[in-house]
């Protein structure tokens, strides 16, 4: 069975990898059947040959999840198409403060509600006393 899977190079805690066709039996730095791309995860670089990898897939190799992954977030130059997360980790005490902040700006908004409520209430009684007080 044809697997598409990473492998690794580089030094010490600074991963590269290649990505390739390969024998699922085989070993992880064994030679390959071909060279698809390579990624590295620290820069978020890669460089994928994108129909290569989806006519191996067609043909019935297998993509690892991480392989498959790459393949669905590939540009179609090859590249990776990386979001950055946009929510940014906030300590205890600021996410203590946000809420309460949150929590101020919630009642500050049901008690502007309730006077305009009591506002329209009061217009609409008052031009009801004028009318009985005319007609009387």
């Amino acid at each position: 069975m044809l697997k598409i899977r990473l492998k690794r190079l580089g030094a010490k805690k600074n991963p590269t990898y290649r990505i390739i066709v390969i024998n699922s039996t085989t070993k992880r730095e064994g030679r390959p059947i071909q060279e698809l791309g390579h990624y590295n995860p620290k820069t978020k670089v890669m460089q994928l040959d994108l129909a290569a990898a989806q006519d191996w897939v067609k043909k019935g190799a297998q993509p690892t999840e991480t392989v498959a992954y790459l393949i669905k977030n590939c540009n179609a130059d090859g590249t990776l198409n990386y979001k950055k997360k946009e929510t940014v980790k906030l300590s205890k005490k600021a996410q203590a403060k946000a809420a309460a902040e949150a929590e101020a700006k919630a009642k500050a908004e049901e008690e502007a509600k309730a006077a305009a409520a009591a506002a329209a209430e009061a217009a609409e009684a008052a031009p009801a006393e004028e009318t009985a007080a005319t007609e009387a």
